[in-house]
């Protein structure tokens, strides 16, 4: 069995250390790097602290140093921290696994062209269950065409800084590509006062920020005389640090290019 080096990025924040742990626990993996941001007070301290088991890893402020040898990095941070993170990756031929949120579409764009060179798996949701809930939801618009209103409901918990979250405005994009909808042109994102009547061919959003709520996404087909809803619910940060080593595993057999957990989980 061959053993992947595994890089994490952002190794103190909650994801961090979900993913530190499924590493940890991954007979297939080892984990080879642990990153924070330059001057940060976790630096050189052992990784494994940060999640109650020493693991012989410094964590390190140094990506360019750090990242040589591994065969993959996942990255769950900040946009501009993550593009810094793609250069270097680039650079050394290390494959990236981004779930990341909150991305320009020019950002996007520097993503996807990093899939020339090395293996790119950017998804802004990388649960299992929400991948399943986006092939779900692009059977439902297609059948639900026409009579039902389409509003997607998203709570998370109150440090969250991006909204709506990127996994709500992918449960959009899926529903609006398969209506042959322009997401940016028929997407409300807040109502407010007297608003009128709502238009059947818009997709609205509405975001809840509060306690310790790791992510709720529900999306609602509301027709006359019933609903359909499909709903996910994250109870640990731990679903999305294993579906990130699936997409750590995938990327290790797959080449170059970009993906996304469709492609990772063969739903496409």
């Amino acid at each position: 069995m061959t053993t992947l080096n595994i890089a994490i990025a952002g190794s103190s924040g909650r994801m961090g250390r979900a993913l530190l742990e499924a590493v940890a626990q991954a007979s297939d993996m080892r984990l080879a790097a642990a990153l924070e941001r330059h001057g940060s007070p976790f630096a050189g301290k052992d990784a494994g602290e940060l999640f109650g088991a020493s693991c012989g890893v410094a964590i390190n402020d140094n990506p360019g140093a750090a990242l040589k040898g591994c065969s993959a990095l996942i990255d769950f941070t900040r946009p501009e921290a993550t593009l810094d993170h793609l250069k270097i990756c680039r650079k050394l031929g290390v494959n990236i696994i981004i779930g990341t949120t909150g991305f320009s579409a020019e950002q996007k764009g520097l993503i996807a062209d990093a899939g020339r060179d090395i293996g790119v798996v950017f998804a802004p949701n990388m649960s299992v269950g929400v991948n399943l809930s986006l092939k779900l939801l692009d059977m439902a618009a297609r059948v639900l065409n026409e009579g039902y209103d389409i509003e997607i409901v998203e709570a998370h918990h109150r440090h969250k800084v991006d909204a709506p979250s990127g996994t709500a405005l992918r449960m959009g994009e899926v529903v609006a590509s398969a209506l042959g909808r322009d997401l940016a042109e028929c997407a409300v994102y807040g109502r407010e006062g007297v608003t009128g009547e709502r238009s059947p061919s818009t997709i609205g959003f509405a975001t809840v920020r509060g306690g310790d709520i790791v992510g709720d996404h529900t999306a609602l087909f509301a027709g006359t005389g019933e609903r359909i809803e499909i709903t996910h619910k994250a109870s640990s940060r731990a679903t999305f640090a294993l579906g990130a080593l699936r997409a750590a595993r995938f990327l290790a057999g797959s080449g170059k290019g970009l993906f996304d957990m469709q492609d990772v989980l063969g739903l496409r």
